[in-house]
């Protein structure tokens, strides 16, 4: 699965398994993103806010010289902060990603958060402001694709009403027991690829009894099983660990298949736990 990739709506190719770096420390993002690498992740997930784009950028590049790799075979994604929403704010923020990340372009930059009724009134056009920004710099050939990341529907139908480049992705809380089914359907019918932010429920799927029983039946970790459940739901994972050993234990998530049967059960469960948020009452 670390071999395969999809292919995005403008054409381009995104690796079907991404590595995150939500809340890895600084100092430990660049070897985490080596060692990534060098276990056969090529996607790479940072944003502004996460505060360490400087040390994924290092990481890659480090990556690439002990793998002998070029910079078109890693696949890197950041994202526009909720403070820098807007033209101007958005041209200053993606201008600092491409300084931190010194890496020459990007190949996938997401708005974090939609800006919502519940806390503007001109919503609608604050968004559209930002991608518009984004689109700029699509055309600069400083950034290779664009999306959005926990845009539910409501967010993203007056979005696609006006937008030059249709967004390839939305990135979003997916995991057992909260998959979020409309938003997934929503996305599929407009050629927008689903990733999965928190697959393991914030830590909590590794505490769910179903999930621990049918990992010890097929051999492999919860969040072995978890990931592969992730990938097989036509969605991108995006694991995350700053430890050598589960970063490659991670790696090896793609290894077995599950059945048709137990794919159905971890679907079916509800409960899990993770944060399910609603992103028109998320306050940052």
């Amino acid at each position: 699965m670390l071999k395969t990739y999809y292919e995005l709506n403008n054409g381009c190719a995104i690796p079907a398994v991404g590595f995150g770096t939500w809340q890895s420390e600084p100092e430990k993002t660049a070897a985490a993103v080596q060692k990534a690498i060098e276990c056969g992740f090529r996607h790479i997930d940072t944003a502004a806010f996460y505060h360490n784009e400087k040390e994924v950028g290092e990481g890659v590049r480090r990556a690439m010289e002990t793998c002998g790799l070029k910079r078109e075979d890693i696949f890197v994604t950041t994202k526009i902060w909720n403070s820098e929403r807007g033209f101007g704010r958005a041209c200053r923020s993606i201008e600092n990603s491409l300084l931190e990340l010194n890496l020459e372009y990007i190949d996938l930059l997401l708005i974090h958060w939609p800006a919502v009724p519940t806390q503007y009134e001109c919503w609608k056009e604050l968004n559209l402001e930002t991608w518009r920004a984004m689109e700029k710099y699509v055309k600069e050939g400083k950034v290779r694709s664009i999306g959005v990341s926990n845009f539910m529907p409501r967010h993203l139908e007056p979005l696609l009403e006006k937008v030059e480049i249709m967004p390839a992705v939305n990135q979003i809380e997916f995991h057992p027991g909260w998959m979020q089914p409309e938003c997934v359907d929503f996305c599929k019918e407009r050629e927008i690829l689903v990733e999965a932010w928190s697959p393991l429920a914030n830590g909590d799927a590794l505490k769910c009894e179903a999930l621990i029983s049918m990992a010890e039946k097929y051999g492999v970790s919860v969040s072995q099983l978890v990931l592969n459940w992730v990938a097989a739901s036509g969605v991108i994972p995006l694991s995350k660990s700053v430890t050598p050993a589960r970063i490659e234990e991670n790696a090896h998530s793609f290894d077995f298949a599950i059945s048709d049967e137990d794919l159905d059960a971890i679907s079916a469960l509800t409960g899990v736990g993770g944060k399910c948020r609603n992103p028109d009452l998320v306050l940052y």
